[in-house]
């Protein structure tokens, strides 16, 4: 399965698109575009493959694996970029604002349902991430 993130960057944060064959799955926000630095920029665009992961903060997310000169970037809830993201993604239903969205974890909940079920069965899950 191959997600495909969409973005578009502005200099307070970065919106996206995130779909699945061509279906739009949610949005996202994400921290803008600082040359990859850690913790106050999000990752660069590639191809990433999905996995599973759990922690007492965020219950079921995902985790990103092998992204360049970053570790433990995730795909977890968030509402505001600037005040909950450290580099990672969040999805969200609605964009709100730039780097802002809301209803996150509904957004979280219909991404884990489509993917989940594919890691399951040991198929690979990728996240292709481009600019438009």
């Amino acid at each position: 399965m191959l997600l495909v993130l969409h973005r578009i960057y502005f200099p307070e944060g970065t919106l996206g698109l995130l779909q699945n064959d061509g279906s739009t799955i949610c949005y996202t926000i994400e921290l803008p575009w600082l040359n990859n630095k850690r913790m106050v920029s999000c990752i660069p665009e590639g191809k990433y493959i999905l996995k599973k992961r759990y922690s007492n903060k965020f219950g079921w997310h995902i985790h990103l694996i092998d992204v360049v000169g970053r570790d433990f970037i995730l795909i977890h809830p968030a509402n505001n970029a600037k005040k909950e993201l450290l580099g990672c993604i969040a999805p969200v239903s609605n964009c709100t604002g730039i780097g802002k969205g809301n209803y996150s974890r509904k957004a979280l909940k219909k991404l884990t349902d489509l993917v989940f079920p594919q890691m399951d069965k040991s198929k690979e899950v990728q996240l292709l991430i481009t600019s438009t």
